[in-house]
C-alpha cells in the first residue's frame, strides 16, 4: 500500500494589527489570515504573500494544508475563503479552517468532463455544462479534488449525463440528488430564411394608372388673391 501524498506546509505569524492598518502588512508582503474551528477561538495571523498564492495555485480547494503558527506544532487546515482584490485579484484577506481528522466534512467537488461527443463533434451541438459541482460529505483525508467524466456517451441531443452516472469514490458520500443532469448537447440553432413576398404581375402598373385618373380628377386649388392694401 503506497504512503499518502505529503500535504503542504504554510507558516503563520500571529498578528495584533487589525482594521484598515493591515494595509501596511501587505505593503510588507504580508497577507492578514483567520484561524478558526469547532470549539476553537478565533486566532488573527499573518502569512507570506508569495508562499500562499503558489500553495494556491499548486493545491485544490479541497487540500488539506499543514498550517504552524509561530513555528508550533502544526494542524491540518482547509482554506475556508479567499477574499480578492475586485480588479487586480490578488488576495487581500484568507480563512483557515482547523479540521478535525475524525469528522466527516460537506465539501463541493468540481467536475471535469473529458473525451468527445459525438452529437457536438459531427452534430454540430454545443455541449451544455448544467453543473459544474456536486456536493460529498467524506473524512478530511478522502476528500475528493476533482470528479472526471466522459461526455463520449453524447451522441445525439436526447443523451444527458446524470449525476448518477458519475463515479464517486468509495470513501465519500453522495449528497446532490443523482438525478439531477450534469451535462447534454444542444442543437444548432436553425435560423428561418425571411419570406420574400413575390409582386403580382400588373399590379404596379393598375396603381400608376388609378393615380394618373385621380391626379386628373383632382380639382386645383383655388388661388387666393392677396390684397396688399388689406
Amino acid at each position: 500500500m503506497s504512503a499518502a501524498p505529503a500535504r503542504p506546509k504554510l507558516a503563520a505569524a500571529r498578528r495584533a494589527i487589525t482594521g484598515k492598518k493591515v494595509a501596511y502588512l501587505r505593503r510588507d508582503g504580508r497577507l492578514p489570515a483567520v484561524v478558526f474551528g469547532r470549539g476553537l477561538s478565533s486566532d488573527s495571523v499573518s502569512l507570506d504573500t508569495h508562499e500562499f498564492e503558489s500553495l494556491r495555485r499548486q493545491a485544490g480547494p479541497n487540500t488539506l494544508i499543514d498550517l504552524s503558527v509561530d513555528g508550533g506544532t502544526s494542524a491540518p487546515v482547509l482554506v475556508h475563503g479567499v477574499q480578492v482584490h475586485r480588479v487586480t485579484r490578488k488576495p487581500l484577506h484568507v480563512d483557515l479552517y482547523v479540521v478535525r481528522m475524525t469528522e466527516e466534512l460537506t465539501v463541493d467537488v468540481a467536475l471535469v468532463s473529458e473525451g468527445v461527443s459525438e452529437a457536438v463533434e459531427n452534430g454540430g451541438g454545443t455541449l451544455l455544462h448544467v453543473i459544474d459541482h456536486v456536493r460529498v460529505r467524506a473524512l478530511p483525508d478522502h476528500l475528493p479534488e476533482a470528479i472526471h467524466y466522459s461526455i463520449e456517451s453524447l451522441e445525439t441531443f436526447d443523451d444527458a449525463i446524470h449525476v448518477s452516472d458519475l463515479v464517486i469514490p468509495s470513501d465519500a458520500t453522495l449528497l446532490t440528488d443523482p438525478s439531477e443532469v450534469v451535462a447534454k448537447v444542444l442543437p444548432p440553432r436553425v435560423e428561418e430564411e425571411p419570406e420574400v413576398a413575390e409582386a403580382v404581375e400588373g399590379e404596379e402598373g393598375a396603381e400608376g394608372e388609378e393615380g394618373a385618373e385621380a391626379a386628373e380628377g383632382e380639382t386645383p386649388a383655388a388661388e387666393s388673391d392677396t390684397d396688399d392694401e388689406g
